[in-house]
């Protein structure tokens, strides 16, 4: 805890930002960080609650602990809080500032609608350690002549191999892409994460003995089972990535895509990769639909601004949730409300309880517009509620089925799940085929970075224990 009597005394202070009519004009993150005093009497309000949820599983998966760091901050104690952040969590500066704070909702003084300003102290701590110079590769005091494989270098990839590296494995990811980070450098946009956080934290698993095989599409250009016959483990970690198919007639005209595909390509033009093969899919001087209620939708529609575009629409079939929730019936789960993002406060327009039903062309086969109509509780069409909305670009963000089929999967003997999910359960996280295991979204489905961490760290864990018999390693 903090002050015993801090939540009494200082109010809690929401994060700041940059006005949407600056911050639009560019892709750098655009909060503006609080002083160390503001964070000090944040810190400050943590309250002796008795039961802390925040740091267990309804508040926060990588269980960090919340209450000692909020007291070592108000001590005045960064560098030991600093410790204590990272013990559970390999990667707070980037949770800190993309993660939606489930621990927040789990705070007792959200009972109040004034939790703690958890999200906003994590990122000071992990921000001020790296100011300090005191994030430094931690290298195995001895190599157990074990080697791990570790497929995707997503947030689960990463945490995996950072772990398993410093148990004193010999860790080499495989990453299909030019770079590493997965989701985090390729899907998230730089406005909610700048890469030069992700880039710091490879050059720091690299000297710690972490391998990255770039370009190394396994399933094309190495087979995973060799992969796996070359190395004592195998790891996968290669995220959900294939997109729900809406159903909708028209996704084949021109300027109706995907939304992964749209935010990959900013991203690298961003990062000054080539978008190779692919068509530019850009959305300044166009009318923008964004089919989704999610993150990615809201992603969407922050690029799409920054990218000039006329008028952003937001379709959500889900109805308009309530401005407040019933505290006694969800807390301290995360409750359905009424939430508004940073890019839909850009200047979005949101449409509730609306399905697209058609996305509609003209005769050179390019977009114009949307179909739609609002539904019922069941999602069926209204009679006689179809409206038409104007579209020069459609982006469809309705969330994701899991891993790519017809990749690594292919002929691999892999057993999957019901939702086509890689099969492994949540102790040992082993696959049917002994040596590889499997961890974050292909095994668990689209899910939070804070959940992608957790079983990483499981999941190295786990390795571990299958390598050398006896672990070390926190779950």
């Amino acid at each position: 805890m903090g002050k015993v009597t801090g939540f009494l005394e200082f109010d809690r202070q929401e994060q700041k930002y940059q006005t949407a009519s600056d911050r639009i004009r560019h892709f750098k993150e655009f909060s503006v960080s609080p002083t160390e005093e503001d964070i000090v009497r944040q810190a400050a309000r943590c309250m002796d609650c008795g039961i802390p949820y925040c740091h267990g599983d309804q508040g926060c998966p990588v269980n960090n602990q919340i209450p000692d760091w909020n007291d070592l901050v108000y001590a005045g104690d960064w560098r030991t809080a600093s410790r204590n952040l990272h013990s559970t969590n390999n990667f707070p500066e980037i949770t800190g500032r993309i993660c939606p704070a489930p621990c927040e909702e789990a705070c007792t003084l959200n009972l109040e609608d004034v939790p703690v300003s958890i999200k906003s102290i994590e990122k000071a701590i992990a921000d001020r350690a790296f100011k300090e110079g005191w994030i430094k590769p931690e290298k195995a005091a001895r190599k157990t002549g074990r080697t791990v494989a570790i497929i995707g270098s997503g947030p689960a990839g990463m945490a995996a191999a950072q772990q398993l590296a410093r148990a004193g494995h010999t860790v080499h990811v495989y990453e299909r892409e030019a770079k590493a980070g997965g989701l985090l450098r390729y899907g998230i946009p730089d406005f909610k994460l700048e890469k030069a956080s992700i880039d710091r934290r490879i050059k720091q698993m690299e000297a710690e003995g972490v391998t990255f095989h770039y370009n190394c599409d396994v399933g094309t250009t190495v087979c995973l089972l060799h992969l796996r016959d070359r190395h004592d483990a195998t790891l996968i970690c290669t995220g959900a990535e294939r997109p729900r198919d809406p159903h909708i007639p028209g996704m084949d005209l021109e300027g109706a895509h995907y939304a992964m595909p749209y935010l990959v390509q900013q991203n690298k033009r961003i990062g000054k990769e080539a978008n190779e093969h692919a068509i530019p899919i850009l959305a300044g001087g166009k009318h923008v639909v964004v089919v989704g209620g999610g993150d990615t939708a809201s992603d969407c529609i922050g690029t799409a601004f920054r990218q000039g575009a006329l008028s952003v629409t937001q379709m959500d079939i889900r109805p308009m949730p309530p401005l407040r929730e019933d505290k006694m019936a969800f807390w301290p789960y995360w409750p359905t409300k009424f939430r508004t993002s940073t890019s839909q406060a850009e200047g979005a327009e949101r449409e509730f309880s609306a399905a697209t039903l058609q996305v509609t062309g003209d005769a050179t086969g390019r977009v114009t517009g949307i179909k739609c109509a609002k539904v019922n509780e069941k999602r069926e069409p209204l009679h006689g509620s179809t409206f038409h909305l104007l579209a020069d670009l459609v982006l469809i963000a309705i969330g994701f089925s899991g891993p790519l089929l017809g990749t690594y999967l292919e002929n691999s003997g892999l057993e999957l799940d019901e939702r086509t999910n890689i099969k492994a359960d949540t102790l040992s996280y082993t696959t049917n085929i002994e040596g590889v295991f499997a961890a974050g979204d292909a095994r668990k489905g689209q899910s939070l970075i804070v959940w992608a961490i957790r079983e990483g760290r499981q999941a190295a864990c786990s390795i571990d224990l299958f390598l050398m018999g006896a672990t070390t390693l926190p779950r």
